[in-house]
């Protein structure tokens, strides 16, 4: 009886899934979302602490400028009742107005100045604390006579920029002397930038003169505000370290180790990818080394159904062979006509098993490559069988086993998705294998209809049936189990291999049973195939 080998193989069990992450409800895959998430982090406190260290320093520079604003004010109301006149015409008694100056400014944390009406200087603090600017000194530089020298211009502020910070005073002085309060900063003659008041001195209505106040710590502000960005800076610094380190640990460290474990099957030191603390992740890295082990599995069973396959070949092509050379070598020794005749006519059934094995062989090996090259599409099954059916009963002899198809009249046509060709070889060799195991004369009956969604195929045979243990055994790859009386050579061993890999390809099942009559005697064999049908 023909056979053929049960290609499926035990599914290995999927590795559990984690459960999602508190990040999950981003958009995009996930690690996509990890590495979002960890540089927007950095990014984050950098801004925030930006954003609040600005207004920090805004806030400093605000409060400098209201301790100015109400120091100045005092002063100006204590100028205006001790040292200004409005007789015989409002003026500025400018040695009251210093004195006053040197008793209430504070010159070892602000500069006060007293300009009078036309924004001339009358009097600085600075020259009452015995103050002068300075700055730190340039480097000496060697002499081409070995001495050293010191430039002093070296190292000095612009005279351009020295200008600039003149004129930004005498404007603040000259909008001072119009009535109006002004503060804000600017930049000092030393380069340095200050907090600056300038408030107009008036006697009534009329200006005399403007006090400015200007306070040169905002360097030390800012000096605050950096050491107040410092964490912030830390932080980010660690936040970028820690997700750097993180990536590396979860992207860079399981790709390298996905291409080892690539190499060592490339290079033949392993059948298989086995990654099981990777597969179990949920996320792009788990999907691929899923997919890669799935790959390797299936291809490393691929590999073993090969080498079996080419041992079960060898097997099957050596025993005609050493029939074939027997036949042969005896031949030449047997001078009986009978003898010699009876000879031929086995070295002729001979070279047929052989040409059949061959064939069946050759449509086993390209099997896979036709179910992949033709895309499925919508096939009536009733159509196809009685095609097949028809073609049987055309070229049927006298004495031929005949086939016959049956189906319901009122059974409406019944499509399945599927490949024309390969689901007509399953047809041919099940009926061929029905034939070859039916007494001369006799019939083989198909018939078709549908259940619970699937289009259900049998086709029956008057044959001795298939003893109980090997009603799965028969679907193995070049089973040779025949019954009494059965033809040898007939069949190669692969159709029932053949017909339940294309009968399963396309995600259906075939399976084999006994026909029995009502006192339970065995009258045949039944093969029974269920494809799922089409979608409307």
């Amino acid at each position: 009886m023909a056979s053929a080998t049960d290609t499926a193989n035990p599914e290995r069990e999927a590795p559990a899934r984690p459960r999602r992450s508190w990040f999950s409800w981003l958009p995009g895959s996930r690690l996509g979302r990890l590495i979002i998430v960890l540089n927007v982090l950095g990014l984050t406190i950098l801004i925030a602490g930006a954003l609040v260290l600005n207004e920090l320093r805004r806030g400093l520079v605000r409060a400098r400028i209201d301790s100015l604003s109400t120091q100045g004010e005092l002063i100006v109301n204590v100028i205006n009742l001790a040292a200004t006149s409005g007789e015989p015409a409002p003026h500025l008694d400018a040695s009251a107005a210093s004195e006053i100056l040197q008793i209430l400014s504070n010159p070892r944390s602000q500069r006060a100045r007293l300009f009078d009406a036309e924004g001339n200087l009358i009097a600085d603090s600075y020259w009452v604390a015995d103050r002068v600017e300075w700055r730190v000194l340039p480097p000496a530089r060697a002499r081409e006579d070995g001495g050293l020298s010191l430039d002093l211009n070296r190292g000095k502020p612009p005279q351009e920029a020295e200008s600039e910070a003149e004129r930004a005073l005498r404007t603040e002085v000259r909008r001072a002397l119009t009535g109006a309060h002004w503060a804000g900063m600017r930049t000092a003659g030393s380069g340095e930038r200050v907090v600056s008041v300038s408030i107009p001195i008036q006697h009534v209505q009329a200006v005399l003169g403007v006090l400015t106040l200007e306070a040169s710590d905002v360097d030390e502000i800012i000096a605050a505000e950096r050491r107040a960005l410092a964490p912030f800076i830390l932080i980010a610094i660690s936040v970028t370290l820690v997700s750097s380190l993180l990536l590396n640990s979860l992207i860079a460290q399981p790709v390298r180790r996905l291409a080892r474990a690539a190499d060592r099957v490339r290079l033949s030191r392993a059948r298989a990818i086995s990654l099981p603390d990777l597969a179990r992740r949920d996320d792009e890295l788990g999907d691929l080394t899923r997919s890669l082990e799935d790959m390797t599995h299936a291809l490393s069973e691929r590999m073993d159904a090969i080498e079996s396959f080419a041992a079960d070949v060898a097997h099957e092509i050596k025993n005609p062979l050493t029939s074939l050379r027997s036949a042969v070598e005896t031949l030449e020794l047997v001078k009986d006509n009978a003898a010699r005749e009876r000879l031929l006519g086995i070295l002729k059934n001979d070279v047929k098993r052989l040409d059949r094995l061959v064939t069946d062989i050759s449509n086993a090996s390209r099997l896979d490559a036709e179910l992949s090259r033709d895309d499925p599409r919508a096939l009536d099954v009733g159509r196809l069988l009685a095609d097949v059916a028809h073609l049987y009963q055309a070229t049927a002899r006298p004495g031929d086993v005949q086939v016959a198809f049956s189906a319901p009249e009122a059974l409406e046509p019944v499509m399945v998705s599927g490949r024309e060709g390969p689901l007509g070889q399953v047809f041919r060799n099940l009926i061929d294998n029905a034939r070859s195991f039916s007494p001369a004369g006799g019939e083989v009956r198909v018939r078709l209809e549908r259940s619970r969604g699937q289009a259900v195929a049998t086709v029956d045979d008057d044959g001795p049936g298939i003893p109980p243990d090997n009603l799965e055994t028969i679907f193995e790859r070049f089973y040779t189990s025949r019954p009494k009386g059965a033809a040898f050579g007939g069949n190669s061993g692969l159709g029932l291999s053949i017909a339940r890999q294309i009968v399963e390809a396309h995600g259906g099942t075939i399976r084999a049973e006994n026909r029995r009559d009502e006192a339970g005697a065995v009258i045949g064999a039944r093969f029974v195939v269920a494809l799922p049908e089409a979608r409307k």
